[in-house]
């Protein structure tokens, strides 16, 4: 990644920022940071923590993915793009569906758009765990969007060009998450609890970082990769943090699975399993080339992978040695 020029859309949000910190650290001679986003605040706070004077790579464009002409002028010189913008609340999603679609289908055909009228190399897409077999709004526009960048792969022409997909499960912190949302319960003696049952994938901004980078260095194009990493029950989040607190069953809202789903029994045809992730494939690819460039093995026929089936769980042990790495390290339980 020294003396390349990488664009992140939603780059002030949590993704962005710890990817902008993990790079700047990693590769000192990276050439240019481009945070596209739409919030001149978030991008005014992100340029004190990142001060000019001391970080001449960084470049703040204010722009929306909808934007087609904005984001094209945004890409120029650019080498890498990682797309992490999308509306992501799923009730949000749910009463705003077509403001959804613009930006989470619409800004998706853009990114690809923009990466084909310029110079882009290797175009990196973050994806949901609520993207395989969606139920909701959200999840659907993210299974198009990850459909609409793999198959931009076959209009590339001869393009030295990539386009790849990353899809994880919830992370640990993030804003809006239940981690930071118990913390901030935590005082009124009460957590809310959508189902006893319910359970989630659970990852670290870090683990996440590492595996867009692995991505970009990686990727031959036309893969959605998915991560091999641990379950939680929504509940053992919950006496993780407040073990003192009641917990009141609310019931699961609109849009919610019981359990998520990173790969489906009808994706088990089309995925490969190798060291720390799987990889989905595009129909009708040559698959023999992905699992030998991956040292990578079929997984069985029937094969899924479900939070609720998930054979890696999480403890309250684990749990609060987790958050006390990831989170908040003066937290106390």
């Amino acid at each position: 990644m020294n003396y390349k020029s990488v664009l992140i859309t939603g780059g002030t949000g949590s993704f962005g920022k710890k990817f902008v910190e993990t790079i700047i650290k990693r590769y000192p001679e990276i050439s240019r940071i481009v945070i596209y986003s739409r919030d001149e605040l978030k991008q005014f706070e992100m340029a004190q923590i990142y001060p000019h004077d001391k970080f001449k790579q960084l470049r703040f464009f204010i722009g929306d993915v909808r934007d087609a002409a904005r984001l094209k002028r945004a890409c120029e010189g650019i080498d890498v793009i990682i797309h992490a913008a999308a509306l992501k609340q799923v009730p949000t999603a749910e009463y705003n569906p077509d403001e959804c679609i613009k930006t989470n289908i619409g800004g998706a055909q853009n990114i690809i758009d923009a990466a084909l009228a310029t110079d882009v190399k290797v175009v990196v897409a973050l994806s949901t765990d609520k993207a395989a077999a969606p139920i909701n709004l959200y999840g659907a526009t993210k299974l198009c969007s990850d459909k609409l960048f793999i198959a931009a792969n076959n209009i590339k022409g001869k393009r030295d060009l990539r386009f790849s997909v990353v899809r994880y499960g919830n992370v640990m912190g993030s804003r809006g998450s239940v981690i930071p949302f118990f913390m901030n319960k935590k005082s009124s003696g009460v957590l809310p609890i959508t189902h006893k049952d319910m359970t989630r994938f659970n990852i670290s901004l870090e683990e996440g970082v590492d595996m867009v980078m692995w991505a970009i260095e990686n990727a031959i194009g036309g893969e959605i990769f998915v991560p091999k990493i641990p379950s939680y029950r929504i509940e053992t989040v919950a006496k993780a943090i407040a073990p003192d607190a009641k917990l009141e069953y609310v019931g699961i809202r609109p849009g919610e699975k019981l359990h998520e789903e990173m790969i489906t029994e009808s994706d088990s045809y089309n995925t490969i399993e190798f060291d720390r992730y799987y990889a989905i494939l595009a129909s009708g690819v040559d698959k023999e080339k992905f699992k030998q460039a991956y040292n990578a093995k079929d997984v069985p026929l029937g094969f899924k992978y479900n939070s609720g089936e998930n054979t890696d769980w999480e403890t309250v042990e684990s749990m609060r040695e987790k958050i006390l790495k990831y989170v908040d390290p003066t937290y106390k339980f």
